[in-house]
C-alpha cells in the first residue's frame, strides 16, 4: 500500500496528518509490516506534551517491541480509545481508523518530514 500523499513521514515510520492547530499520528504500513501481528499498544493520555523526535509510547507484536516517536512537539489532545482497546486494528487499517493520537501543534514546521515520495523511495525494496 502506497504511503497516503495527505500527511508527513519520519524515518522511524510514523505518520502525521495536519488539520488544522492540530494533527493525527499514527504508524505506516511498512512499519505493521515489520512488525506483524500487533498485540498492544500504549499511547499517553491527553495533556502529555509530546517533544519531536522523542518517544511517546510504545506498541509490541507477535515479533518484537519498539517505542513511538513524535514526529513534531505539541500536546496530547486525545488517544484513540478503540486502538488500545483492540491493537489489532493497526494490522487492518493504520491510515484509517488505527491512529495512535490526535495533538494539538499549533503553527508547526513540518519541512524536516519526508513527503510519501520521499517516504516510499526510503523504504522501497529492491
Amino acid at each position: 500500500m502506497e504511503a497516503p500523499p495527505d500527511r508527513f513521514y519520519t524515518p522511524t515510520h510514523e505518520w502525521i496528518k495536519p488539520d488544522g492547530d492540530a494533527a493525527l499520528v499514527g504508524i505506516t504500513r511498512f512499519a505493521v509490516d515489520e512488525l506483524t501481528d500487533v498485540t498492544y499498544v500504549e499511547l499517553p493520555a491527553p495533556g502529555a506534551s509530546l517533544t519531536a523526535g522523542k518517544p511517546f509510547g510504545e506498541i509490541e507484536s507477535v515479533k518484537t517491541a519498539g517505542e513511538l516517536y513524535a514526529p513534531v512537539s505539541g500536546e496530547v489532545i486525545e488517544a484513540n480509545a478503540a486502538v488500545k482497546k483492540d491493537p489489532s486494528l493497526i494490522n487492518q487499517d493504520p491510515y484509517g481508523k488505527a491512529w495512535l493520537i490526535r495533538i494539538k501543534t499549533g503553527p508547526n514546521d513540518y519541512s524536516g518530514l519526508m513527503t510519501a515520495q520521499q517516504y516510499q523511495a526510503t523504504t522501497a525494496k529492491p
